[in-house]
């Protein structure tokens, strides 16, 4: 216990929010879920989550030397309000997790120096350390190491930091433990459920990602089926809508009151509010300009501009045609696509004429 609590000390100095220890077989039915997930399709175009299920199922699967998963949780409750862009149809609404520093560099930074501690205090420890790119039941882990309870929309949910945080995880050979931690208290609440702009959940706990606006937006790479399209308002990437929804949030102070917090994780003036007009004239270059360092630059300049453009048609303002018509002859087909039914809306819309 000695060794956890300078471990406890060292995350919080790192600006880590939250810390716990599970077992490394404390989630034994997280593969069965993953599989039922899996063969019900709901991963969409997500292949890599089939191709990497057998590492995925439990930390053993993935490193058979683990004993025990440390979890770490990092804050990123929002300084600005979620939603502030609903009524804003000409600008672009980007989730609040990406309008900072992309949060992968930063937590496998601080990931790594905790490790060092870790291994200076036991050297004959080997471990390893993740943040949500290896193929790691974060969710269901965090969950057993007392960081908090997957909530209805499937989500990490806090006591202390309510939906809002960022995971990683050091797995090590390491016998580690910490006390008995609280269980779900979300009760008859299904808040995040009736937040979802497309109907995402098909029954509490349960996520279809191909309907749901983050993996239609991100993950996603061909055009963006019609049926979401006006669901989709102006989001251009990911939605915090279930997130937000989440009573347990107002006990969650903004990541800025947190140590270490206050400087690349907080919002780039020039994401929290983005005008469609801008996004949709966006080349290669400029892409990788405006969003070097952030999270959004892996999904590339197409999807940008077509789920940008997916908003100028929900938007239906006339000043944005000109960018719609040059984009129809883009050569990315599923743009030049997504900007002629974009203006198609324009036409059918009082707003357009």
């Amino acid at each position: 216990m000695t060794l956890v609590a300078g471990l406890q000390r060292e995350a919080a100095a790192l600006g880590f929010a939250s810390l716990g220890i599970a077992p490394a077989d404390a989630a034994p039915e997280a593969a069965a879920r993953l599989r039922a997930w899996l063969d019900a399709g709901r991963h969409g175009d997500m292949l890599w989550m089939a191709e990497t299920e057998a590492r995925r199922g439990s930390p053993a699967g993935l490193w058979p030397e683990v004993r025990s998963v440390i979890m770490l949780g990092t804050s990123y409750a929002p300084v600005v309000d979620p939603l502030r862009l609903a009524d804003h149809p000409r600008h672009g609404a980007i989730s609040v997790y990406a309008l900072g520093q992309d949060y992968h560099d930063i937590i496998k930074k601080r990931l790594k120096a905790l490790a060092r501690w870790l291994v200076a205090e036991a050297p004959h420890a080997d471990l390893k350390v993740f943040v949500d790119t290896a193929p790691v039941m974060e969710k269901p882990l965090a969950a057993a190491a007392g960081l908090g309870w997957q909530g209805k929309h499937t989500n990490l949910v806090s006591r202390s930091h309510g939906s809002w945080l960022f995971l990683g995880a050091i797995y090590t050979t390491l016998d580690l433990a910490l006390p008995p931690q609280p269980q779900p208290r979300c009760g008859s609440c299904r808040r995040c459920l009736d937040a979802c702009p497309t109907n995402a959940f098909p029954a509490p706990g349960q996520l279809d990602a191909r309907r749901c606006i983050s993996y239609l937006t991100i993950e996603h790479k061909g055009p963006i089926p019609v049926e979401f399209r006006r669901a989709i308002g102006n989001r251009i990437y990911g939605c915090d809508d279930c997130l937000a929804a989440c009573p347990w949030n107002r006990f969650a102070q903004a990541a800025a009151d947190f140590k270490g917090q206050d400087g690349p994780l907080q919002p780039r003036a020039e994401l929290v509010a983005p005008r469609l007009a801008d996004l949709l004239a966006l080349d290669d270059e400029s892409f990788r300009t405006v969003f070097a360092g952030s999270p959004i630059k892996r999904i590339g300049r197409g999807r940008m501009v077509r789920n940008a453009a997916i908003a100028a048609g929900n938007a239906a303002d006339p000043a944005l045609a000109p960018a719609l018509t040059a984009l129809l002859a883009d050569p990315d087909p599923v743009i030049a696509e997504a900007a002629g039914w974009a203006l198609a809306q324009g036409r059918e819309s009082p707003a357009g004429g």
